[in-house]
């Protein structure tokens, strides 16, 4: 007897039929050639389109009854003598081929009508490379199994205070200097304890276009951030010259939390950053790039002639305000490349640029205020979808930079009608391996999914119930997910 079908996140509809359809090597396979390739790899299915019998996924006008599949969409129909699936678009298609790869049971595949399409355009996780850079093939299996949970985007975290991990051909000083640091904290941050460990890496420009390429054929795009005018010391320590006292000399930093040291405001820094984004989106083609914001004590520029003279050139009422002048300025650039930028909530109140994407993390109070601003906003509460927070304070759960965020609390999380989307973060400073990523991540990773892609409302025990019978699937994908808690 097989696992009852189920699949992650919920679909709209889907009606189990008597019986299954058996696939193997030979299964002909009629699909458009990504989606095709696609079929083949999940499923391990290699034959040719020659026979009557077997698996044709195909694009459609959208004509068929009830609602319009959309972007995102499909129809999926499987009987014993084969699977006739339809999208409107490939992005359909990709998500059908996820949506068979976990209802197959072994070589059998239930019979089933299914009609899928998302409740939310945005679903993403983030996840930080800059604390610990994390191994390159580990990206492209956090890529593919966001593509798994239908999550369509890869927020990737690349600069911070403790590593520059983005290799930049005109400034290669980021990374001979900025991507290594000299120890890495001991225990919680709050012990102020650090070893002499080095640590350090970075992806080079090909390599990010080969990620780039694989998430594309997964469905997955990825928006780069390079963080500014903050958590820029890693930058600062390679380039002196772009900090707010040029003649002091800064390591990359080796403590977690927030660094008091941040760009100043001359041109010759704003170009600098502009470089770099030119690189940035000459590798990564998604529209939206993330330019940070967050965290950006102003405490050097109350100190900066240089920095209050700039101030008062602008017309700001005092240098404070120089976080709005900078995201103002590097959103401008993106717009001329013709990408848009992207930021977090701590923009709210210094100007969000126009046509800039808010990412609202620190409250869930901040979307609403986003929201009722008439600004672009992707839902990213720290209480619901901060996922290197641990679910409890239990002695057994390993080190994290918080607790109190059990997978029954991000999948009870709402968004507000409104949001582009919803996106959990995976900040990796309590992180170090792909290991403890994958312990964090998952399974809260799926119910957060089912919060952005399934409509209506949501039972708990009943996602429990289906989590439970998917699990299988990710023992056999070997992912190091955290067990479930005894049920209450």
């Amino acid at each position: 007897m097989g696992r009852p079908p189920t699949v992650v996140p919920r679909p709209e509809t889907m009606h189990v039929g008597e019986g299954h359809f058996t696939f193997g090597p030979g299964t002909a396979v009629r699909a458009p050639d990504d989606i095709g390739d696609l079929l083949r790899e999940v499923l391990g299915v290699a034959g040719g389109a020659a026979a009557d019998e077997g698996i044709e996924l195909s694009l459609t006008r959208d004509n068929g009854p009830g609602p319009g599949l959309g972007a995102e969409g499909y129809r999926l129909r499987v009987t014993p003598d084969g699977v006739r699936g339809e999208a409107a678009t490939p992005a359909g298609l990709r998500w059908a081929v996820q949506t068979l790869r976990q209802l197959a049971d072994g070589d059998r595949l239930p019979c089933v009508e299914i009609t899928d399409r998302p409740r939310h355009a945005w679903r993403g996780s983030l996840l930080d490379v800059a604390r610990w850079c994390h191994p390159l093939p580990f990206l492209y299996r956090y890529v593919d199994l966001l593509a798994l949970y239908k999550l369509n985007t890869l927020h990737l975290h690349l600069t911070d205070d403790q590593g520059w991990r983005f290799e930049v051909e005109r400034y290669p000083r980021l990374t001979e200097v900025g991507a290594f640091r000299t120890g890495s904290p001991v225990g919680h941050a709050r012990d102020r304890r650090t070893d002499e460990v080095p640590h350090g890496g970075f992806y080079t420009q090909r390599e990010l276009r080969g990620l780039v390429a694989h998430a594309e054929r997964r469905g997955v795009r990825i928006m780069p951030e390079i963080d500014a005018p903050g958590h820029m010391q890693a930058a600062i320590a390679a380039h002196p010259e772009l900090g707010n006292d040029p003649a002091r000399r800064l390591p990359v930093r080796r403590e977690w939390g927030i660094s008091s040291h941040v760009l100043n405001a001359a041109d010759e820094t704003v170009a600098f950053v502009r470089h770099v984004l030119d690189e940035l989106t000459d590798v990564f083609p998604f529209r939206y790039v993330h330019i940070g914001g967050d965290e950006v004590p102003p405490h050097e520029w109350r100190a900066s002639p240089a920095a209050r003279r700039r101030a008062a050139e602008e017309g700001l009422p005092g240098p404070d305000q120089l976080l709005g002048w900078w995201s103002a300025r590097l959103a401008r650039h993106l717009s001329g490349l013709g990408r848009r930028a992207a930021v977090w909530d701590e923009l709210i109140e210094h100007g969000v640029p126009e046509g800039t994407a808010v990412f609202a993390w620190r409250t869930s109070e901040r979307v609403t205020l986003a929201l009722r601003q008439g600004l672009d906003v992707i839902a990213a509460p720290q209480e619901r979808t901060y996922l290197d927070w641990s679910e409890s304070d239990a002695p057994q759960e390993p080190l994290a930079i918080r607790a109190g965020l059990p997978m029954s609390e991000v999948y009870g999380y709402a968004p507000p009608d409104g949001v582009l989307g919803v996106q959990g973060q995976l900040w990796s400073e309590y992180l170090p391996t792909p290991e403890l990523v994958e312990w964090r991540a998952f399974p809260r990773l799926a119910a957060l999914a089912e919060v952005g892609w399934s409509a209506g409302g949501r039972d708990f025990a009943e996602f429990r119930r289906r989590l439970t019978a998917h699990l299988p699937l990710l023992d056999a994908l070997g992912v190091g997910y955290r067990p479930l808690e005894p049920a209450a």
